[in-house]
């Protein structure tokens, strides 16, 4: 089972060529990057979502860098660590641009991008990006299915119901077949994985008896093994995770302003998981 770290990675916080190389450098596999283009100042959407007494938002929520232009400055500056998004908010971007942007790190970085979508969780944000709260997830899967016909054609159009174009150029296209990691845990998530994933990317919210069952389902359905990647892995339940199936977990790197701070907590894991 691979180990890589996920990390809300922020303007007052370790510098992204540093974490890359940091992460690197202790044996990780991977280092995966969260997404929120802003924060609406109303805070009408409670956090956590559906919580019977909302929590304050954390202060790195409103300070996210943009993981692809983080992740092309980390690319550069590493040499065999992967690189994803977990996970970027799909329906809120133009999917001609997201194409482009995902393509463009996955060449800068030899091949070693995944893309993680997820619908998000805040409907203020979505509706200044234009995206019916009420419906990103039906936007999100159609926005995938559009990048994907940009990466794979010379001359891809789609048109759907979000999405409407005639034949278009569109270069670079991905290193090689780009993954796309679907996120979310809930009744239907496995549904969204075989129709338009290459991975399922959970959080640990489930039991692990539970996660096993969701894992053996997925890869019943699919005929073949679909790989998974729990986001915000326990190390104290690696044993467990590994027995229900799971390829590769993520360690989420706290919010550190010091960025020695970082670097001792990237000390911890790596010793966590050895």
């Amino acid at each position: 089972m691979d180990h890589g770290i996920v990390t809300f990675l922020t303007d007052y916080g370790i510098a992204p060529v540093r974490l890359g190389r940091a992460v690197e450098e202790r044996g990780f596999g991977s280092l995966f990057l969260t997404e929120h283009t802003h924060i609406p100042a109303s805070r009408r959407t409670p956090y956590p979502v559906g919580a019977a007494e909302p929590q304050p938002l954390p202060r790195h929520y409103s300070h996210t860098f943009d993981p692809f232009t983080a992740l092309a400055a980390i690319a550069a500056g590493t040499e065999r660590i992967g690189l994803g998004t977990a996970v970027s908010l799909v329906s809120q971007h133009h999917p001609i641009t997201l194409a482009k942007q995902a393509a463009s790190v996955d060449v800068l970085s030899g091949g070693r991008f995944e893309l993680g979508a997820g619908p998000g969780w805040n409907a203020e944000e979505m509706a200044n990006h234009g995206v019916d709260p009420a419906r990103p997830l039906a936007r999100m899967l159609e926005h995938i299915a559009a990048v994907r016909t940009m990466w794979t054609e010379d001359e891809p159009e789609f048109h759907g119901e979000f999405v409407d174009f005639d034949p278009i150029w569109s270069w670079p296209k991905p290193a090689r077949p780009l993954p796309v990691l679907i996120g979310g845990v809930g009744v239907k998530v496995l549904d969204r994985v075989l129709s338009h994933g290459d991975g399922w990317l959970p959080l640990p919210l489930y039991p692990i008896d539970f996660l096993r069952t969701r894992i053996t389902e997925l890869r019943e359905r699919a005929g073949r093994h679909v790989p998974v990647t729990l986001y915000g892995a326990d190390p104290e339940k690696l044993a467990g995770y590994a027995e229900a199936g799971v390829d590769r977990v993520l360690f989420e790197l706290e919010d550190h302003e010091d960025p020695a701070d970082a670097l001792r907590q990237l000390d911890r894991l790596a010793e966590l998981a050895s």
